[in-house]
């Protein structure tokens, strides 16, 4: 799966042609997240220009803000509330198509509105949800926001980008984030992301595929096989 790499927002349309024209070259990769502005007013001649391409899987447009502005990307923390941004990816169920949420854990009550106004689409939390502080009250306060979001069953969560924080591949960080997001979403609501080509900034691709096999090993293949082809296979319609 490709998931958007936040070029110009006008050159959205630009971006999927050019990841469908590499795949029609190359046989790689089997489906598309793209970009659409979901908070214009109604993003269908948008979403229909993207139509166009048959690999085109889902939506991302990046909702998370942080108090430490280091981490803030969205203009603002309520986002998921916005009823034209929830009319939009309302709309994504008649594409078939996902969204891929991305929000810290403060962000999770808004996050929920969307979910509940949106039961027809399937969420892909991104990371998830970003734990990013892991003192014991940070961890406890990721873990209930993550629970809260798992009641819904429109939802599924990528095991991705645990180096983010700490800037490195850290195998116990990553055993603990995998154990952590299965006791709460269960194995088959769990895929693994690479978050390449960030994580390359300090491992290569090969190191961390290997601590994820190394985290879920204990899971055995079954389940493995479900979080690292399967449960993407079947979200993303490959």
């Amino acid at each position: 799966m490709y998931v958007q790499a936040n070029w110009a927002p006008n050159w959205f349309a630009d971006e999927v042609r050019w990841v469908q024209e590499t795949a029609d070259r190359t046989g790689w990769p089997h489906g598309i997240v793209g970009y659409c502005d979901m908070l214009q007013s109604d993003a269908r001649r948008d979403l229909d220009k993207l139509k166009a391409y048959p690999l085109m899987r889902g939506i991302r447009q990046q909702l998370h803000w942080h108090e430490n502005p280091l981490y803030r990307f969205a203009k603002s923390a309520d986002l998921s509330s916005s009823k034209v941004l929830q009319a939009n990816v309302r709309h994504l169920a008649d594409y078939g198509w996902s969204f891929d949420l991305q929000i810290f854990a403060g962000q999770v009550d808004s996050a929920c509105e969307l979910l509940d106004a949106c039961p027809d689409v399937t969420f892909v939390l991104q990371h998830a949800g970003m734990l990013e502080d892991l003192s014991e009250s940070g961890i406890a306060t990721w873990r209930t926001a993550m629970k809260k979001l798992a009641k819904r069953k429109n939802i599924v969560t990528k095991l991705s980008a645990f180096g983010t924080f700490i800037h490195r591949n850290d195998e116990k960080h990553i055993a603990f984030m995998v154990n952590e997001a299965i006791a709460i979403f269960g194995h088959k609501r769990c895929l693994f992301g690479s978050n390449f080509p960030i994580e390359k900034l300090w491992t290569g691709y090969g190191d961390l595929v290997a601590a994820f096999v190394k985290a879920s090993a204990p899971l055995g293949k079954q389940k493995q096989q479900a979080i690292f082809h399967d449960n993407a296979e079947a979200v993303y319609r490959l």
